[in-house]
């Protein structure tokens, strides 16, 4: 069989909402899920081993190989259906670690979809983020890897009828904020009567005007443990063009919405010139059409808990 190739995509938290604490230590949360244009690439090429090498600039960062999730998520689903077997990984790392933009869990999805092409495992999507949630909370919506409203610990996913193009700086300083700190220090919740939106957004202005009543309640918390995310968020503000700025997940990186492309490549010059250590991409969250007609396309487990 032919190698495969397929990219493990930057998911950012375009809102982020905690709702509390669940018996079994996870969280509940609320969030509306963009994925940008950025992207590890993951190849797998068919074979007797399952094994996996590393390269690219962010790769040395992975820590040992024997952790990593590509090789969690492909003994995970070779456990669970009997025709998949091994191949061999090949991970371009570009995206940073631990950084709150899923690098390692959309790494891991792109492993379950490519094993699930390669060996006919004929698994469907919902199938597939059922298997993924005993990984990781991120990882079930990086299997779509599309715009999703996430509910639950993260396995409950539904897609919007459509999401704008969004041209979209990504910055992280370097900083390592661990997530059980991040939630530790969480002192204060959004409010309990917000709900997800149930239908499109149907332009930038419209998605706008929704972000602008919503807020990620881990900015604060990984704030106070890295005050650099500040100056982050502070540098990003600053830049000509600036619509929307925020932190992804539990941090560290940031993001900011811009109003076109040409504004965001300017802004990350410009930061890469003030900020030379700093990672810096100018990506971009592609358009979603309409998926489905009605509240939206449920694309997970969403009637069941994991």
């Amino acid at each position: 069989m032919p190698a495969l190739t397929d990219e493990g995509r930057a998911k950012v938290n375009l809102t982020l909402r905690v709702i509390g604490r669940r018996t079994d230590g996870y969280h509940d949360i609320e969030s509306v899920v963009a994925f940008a244009d950025c992207a590890d690439r993951l190849t797998l090429t068919p074979g007797p081993e399952l094994t996996l090498q590393m390269s690219g600039p962010l790769a040395q960062a992975c820590g040992a190989t024997s952790d990593n999730l590509v090789l969690k998520a492909a003994r995970l689903l070779a456990e669970r259906v009997p025709n998949v077997k091994a191949g061999r990984f090949t991970l371009d790392k570009v995206l940073p670690v631990a950084a709150g933009i899923g690098g390692g869990s959309a790494d891991a999805a792109a492993a379950l979809r490519g094993l699930n092409q390669v060996w006919n495992a004929g698994k469907d999507s919902g199938a597939l983020c059922e298997i993924a949630a005993a990984l990781g909370s991120d990882i079930p919506v990086c299997v779509p890897s599309a715009a999703s409203f996430m509910e639950g610990r993260g396995e409950i996913l539904r897609q919007p009828q459509s999401m704008p193009r969004i041209p979209m700086l990504l910055v992280n300083s370097g900083v390592a904020v661990p997530t059980k700190d991040v939630f530790a220090g969480l002192k204060e919740r959004s409010g309990v009567e917000m709900e997800l939106p149930r239908g499109r957004f149907g332009d930038t202005a419209d998605l706008l005007r929704f972000l602008d009543t919503t807020r990620n309640d881990l900015e604060a918390p990984a704030v106070a443990l890295q005050p650099v995310i500040a100056e982050v968020l502070a540098a990003i503000r600053a830049l000509p063009g600036a619509l929307l700025v925020r932190m992804s997940g539990s941090g560290a990186t940031c993001f900011g919405i811009f109003a076109d492309d040409n504004a965001c490549v300017r802004a990350a010059e410009i930061l890469k010139g003030s900020a030379p250590a700093w990672w810096v991409a100018a990506t971009f969250v592609p358009e979603t059409g309409i998926v489905h007609e009605g509240v939206g396309q449920d694309i997970g487990p969403t009637d069941r808990g994991l």
